[in-house]
C-alpha cells in the first residue's frame, strides 16, 4: 500500500488555525466577532424599525394638527369669558380649528356661532361661574387629567384621574365636582369595566371614592366587591344629597347618595346615569330593555313622587348622560358614526311619542346654564 509522504519541513502559516487563535479572520470567524455583528445587524434593523415609525407619527401628528389648524366648518370665534346671557356648553366636534375644545353657542340660538374656549377636553360640564372639563394628556405614558375654570376661563385648580374620562356634573351651587372615570375597560356594556367616581369640593376637599360608601339595599348592605358607581346627578337645593347609578351582580340600581352619611340607598332597578329635572321631581334616565348592563338602550323618565316610568321617542341607542333644556325636554349627544369622532346634541320632549330633533350639531357632552 503506498502512502503520501509526510512533509516534515515547516509548513507556511495555517490561515484557518491562525483564525480560530485570533490572529484573522479567513474562513471560520471569530464566535465573539460573529456574535458583535449580529448585534450591530439587529441594531441596525431596529433603527431602521424606529425611525420608520418615528416618520409614521410625526406624519400622522403633522396631519392631525393640520386638521384642526384648518378653517373650522362652522362659524366659531375665541371666548375671554363666560357668557352671561343663558347659554349650552359642550364638546365641539366640528373639524378644523377648535376641535375638541369646550364651546359655548347662546341657548337662545343653538345653531349659531360658537365661543371656543381654548381648552380641550373630553367631558365637559359647566354653571353660571365654574366649568369642569375631564381631558386627556398626550403623554408617555397617556394621562388623564380633570380641571376647573372660573368665568373669565381661568384654571382654578387640576388634579390626576384614575383612568379615562366618561361623566362629570357640578352640584347647582358649583361647590362639588363629581368625576367619574374607567379604570378599566371602556364602556359600560363591556365585560370587566371598573369605575371610579368622586365627588370633590371646589375648595379641593375629597369626599371620597363612592365606592367606599355603603350600599343600603333595603336595609340591608351589600357588600359585593364587585360593585361599580358612576352618573352622579345632584339634587337641586341640597348640596349633600346626589343620584347615582350602582351596579353589582349584574344588577342596575338607582341610589340616592349622602355625603354627610356616606350613603348610598338604592330607590329603583334598571335606572342607569340618572340626571334630574331642574324641579327635582324627576329622573332622566337610560333605560335598557334587557334590564342589564347589555342591550338597546332608550330614553327613559321616572317621577320620582309616584314611580311611573315614561319612554320617550327616541328609539336609536343611547349612550349619554342626559341634561335637561328645561322641565319638559332632555338634551343628549348621538355619535354621527363608529368612529366617536364628531357627534351631535338632539332634544326630545318628555312627552310620550314625541319625535326626536337636531339641536347642535358637532357637539358633544352638552350642560344647559341659566
Amino acid at each position: 500500500m503506498s502512502r503520501t509522504p509526510v512533509d516534515t519541513a515547516p509548513s507556511s502559516p495555517n490561515p484557518d488555525t491562525d483564525a480560530q487563535q485570533g490572529h484573522g479572520i479567513t474562513g471560520l470567524e471569530a464566535p465573539g466577532k460573529a456574535s458583535r455583528r449580529r448585534l450591530v445587524l439587529l441594531l441596525a434593523v431596529a433603527a431602521l424599525v424606529l425611525a420608520g415609525a418615528g416618520a409614521y407619527g410625526l406624519s400622522a401628528f403633522r396631519q392631525e394638527q393640520a386638521g384642526r389648524d384648518a378653517a373650522s366648518t362652522v362659524k366659531v370665534v375665541l371666548a375671554t369669558s363666560l357668557p352671561a346671557e343663558p347659554y349650552v356648553m359642550f364638546r365641539n366636534t366640528a373639524p378644523g380649528q377648535g376641535y375638541g375644545q369646550a364651546a359655548t353657542v347662546a341657548l337662545a340660538d343653538p345653531a349659531g356661532e360658537r365661543a371656543l374656549s381654548g381648552q380641550p377636553c373630553d367631558r365637559v360640564y359647566a354653571s353660571k361661574e365654574l366649568v369642569s372639563c375631564l381631558q386627556t394628556v398626550n403623554d408617555i405614558p397617556t394621562k388623564y387629567e380633570a380641571a376647573t375654570y372660573d368665568s373669565s376661563l381661568k384654571r382654578l385648580d387640576a388634579w390626576a384621574l384614575g383612568g379615562i374620562p366618561s361623566r362629570t356634573r357640578l352640584s347647582g351651587d358649583s361647590s362639588l365636582i363629581a368625576t367619574t372615570v374607567f379604570v378599566a375597560g371602556h364602556s359600560y356594556a363591556s365585560a370587566g369595566f371598573s369605575t371610579e367616581t368622586v365627588i370633590r369640593g371646589r375648595d379641593g376637599a375629597v369626599h371620597g371614592n363612592l365606592e367606599d360608601f355603603s350600599l343600603i339595599l333595603d336595609g340591608t348592605r351589600i357588600k359585593a366587591s364587585d360593585r361599580n358607581i358612576w352618573g352622579v346627578t345632584f339634587v337641586p337645593g341640597d348640596p349633600a344629597a346626589f343620584y347615582a347609578t350602582a351596579s353589582s351582580q349584574g344588577h342596575i340600581w338607582l341610589v340616592r347618595g349622602d355625603l354627610s352619611a356616606r350613603t348610598l340607598t338604592v330607590m329603583a332597578s334598571g335606572v342607569e346615569c340618572p340626571s334630574i329635572s331642574p324641579d327635582g321631581t324627576r329622573i332622566a334616565f337610560k333605560k335598557s330593555t334587557t334590564g342589564t348592563l347589555v342591550g338597546h338602550r332608550n330614553i327613559a323618565v321616572l317621577d320620582l313622587a309616584s314611580g311611573s316610568e315614561t319612554v320617550l321617542g327616541e328609539e336609536r341607542d343611547i349612550d349619554d348622560q342626559l341634561e335637561w333644556l328645561d322641565n319638559n325636554t332632555v338634551v343628549y349627544g348621538v355619535p354621527r358614526d363608529d368612529t366617536g369622532q364628531d357627534s351631535d346634541v338632539w332634544a326630545v320632549s318628555t312627552e310620550a311619542g314625541a319625535a326626536p330633533r337636531l339641536f347642535i350639531e358637532h357637539a358633544w357632552s352638552p350642560a344647559v346654564v341659566r
